[in-house]
């Protein structure tokens, strides 16, 4: 086999480019196994070069099926990578595996893609080949053989993979068109609206600590009375909780009526919200 053809088999193995894959020959002396390797090795060290830079950009990938799905986040540095369609097949295909995962990020990472090499081996060969930081962030599965998983991808980049997206689980043994079109309605809602929890006792107590400082430090330089004070603080504080509250929030398709209230309209006695994730590139 002669150095082209290795070349041209190093670049189909790797992905890497013309340069870096004759570099990679003529330094492994033609052995392509040790040409593999010292690819690698620099793409680990261009790597890690690329790791103080801000990866705000890329997508949300969604998935599974109603009974088991997943969602997770991949981050790049710009959204004219996130268009790009290694970056995208990278996506897709561990978007499959963390949902076999459970989002477990270590199982992940360990995970084999279809080249037989792990996740995050083909994740630093992604970063030097593109030239951008690309991480694996947040992501969650929601398996509950009780219920039914509803999701919604808004500003779609591809199939599957979105700038936005929700999942939402509902209990109930009601397969009727009303629950699917509430299940439909529900994670559109919860794209608009970005409640912090299903109910106020399950907000992060940091959060909730830190929205009573700001509180408190707002009506410290105010000058009003410590008890009238108080009562604003305590106002102030069960408004935050029942707009960020899934269930007391004001229902996006009828802003006068809550989340909960439709919920009971729909008078379907088993129906449960069980839980949910969003996740939204940028935030």
């Amino acid at each position: 086999m002669s150095d082209i053809e290795k070349v041209k088999k190093l670049r189909e193995s790797t992905g890497a480019g013309f340069k870096d894959c004759n570099l990679a020959i003529k330094e492994s002396n033609g052995d392509l196994d040790k040409a593999v390797e010292i690819l690698r090795v620099k793409g680990i060290s261009k790597a890690s070069k690329k790791m103080s830079r801000d990866a705000k950009e890329g997508v949300v990938a969604i998935s599974g099926d109603e009974k088991k799905t997943s969602i997770i986040e991949v981050n790049c540095e710009t959204d004219f990578v996130a268009k790009n369609e290694d970056f995208i097949n990278f996506v897709k295909e561990v978007s499959d595996l963390n949902n076999k995962s459970n989002s477990n990020l270590e199982d992940l990472k360990n995970s084999k893609m279809k080249n037989g090499s792990t996740v995050d081996v083909n994740l630093v060969a992604l970063i030097a080949k593109i030239g951008e930081k690309i991480t694996i962030g947040k992501s969650k599965t929601i398996l509950n053989s009780s219920s039914n998983n509803y999701q919604y991808l808004h500003t779609v980049v591809k199939d599957n993979l979105a700038k936005l997206a929700v999942i939402v689980s509902l209990e109930t043994k009601d397969n009727s068109e009303i629950v699917k079109n509430f299940g439909k309605q529900l994670s559109m809602h919860i794209a608009a609206s970005n409640p912090l929890a299903l109910d106020s006792s399950l907000i992060d107590k940091n959060v909730i600590d830190k929205e009573q400082e700001l509180v408190t430090e707002e009506l410290k330089n105010s000058g009003k009375p410590e008890d009238i004070a108080k009562k604003i603080s305590l106002g102030k504080m069960n408004k935050f909780k029942e707009e960020n509250s899934l269930l007391t929030q004001a229902w996006v398709m009828e802003p006068k009526k809550k989340v909960k209230d439709v919920l009971e309209e729909l008078a379907i006695n088993d129906l449960k919200i069980k839980e949910f994730s969003r996740i939204k590139i940028g935030e």
